[in-house]
């Protein structure tokens, strides 16, 4: 998924193995991922995603100073889905802490690790029936 605040931007699906970079998009004051070779486009994430970043995760209240989480992985999620008009996509930490990926430093590396499984419902088979004659009951055997 993307923050609503991206809806302007090009996106596309994460993809396992990928490095992407954390990046403020043109014409947004958000902060999300993107590929080194493509920069202007947004690549969403499935709640779950697993990723490992190159150094311990840096963040940022939009002041000047930064902090640095402790941690190298971490898994995309929501938080706060239902209130509206504000940042939802966060990284969650093994201590079960989070940080809004909005508020990531510019320039760090992820690598994709893990996509998490999506279940297709898929329509049932029909069961073929077995076919055998129906019981005669005017013969007595």
């Amino acid at each position: 998924m993307c923050d609503y605040s991206l809806h302007a931007v090009a996106t596309r699906p994460a993809q396992v193995g990928e490095t992407l970079i954390t990046t403020t998009f043109r014409g947004t004051s958000t902060r999300g991922f993107a590929s080194e070779s493509d920069p202007t486009v947004a690549v969403c994430m499935l709640p779950g995603t697993e990723l490992a970043f190159a150094d311990n995760v840096r963040y940022d209240n939009r002041w000047i100073w930064t902090k640095t989480t402790g941690f190298r992985v971490g898994k995309f999620n929501q938080i706060d889905p239902h209130i509206r008009d504000r940042h939802h996509d966060a990284i969650e930490f093994p201590d079960g802490s989070h940080v809004l990926v909005t508020q990531l430093c510019e320039g760090q590396r992820a690598t994709v690790l893990q996509l998490p499984v999506t279940h297709h419902v898929a329509e049932p088979a029909q069961k073929e029936v077995e076919r055998r004659p129906a019981p005669n009951p005017l013969f007595i055997g």
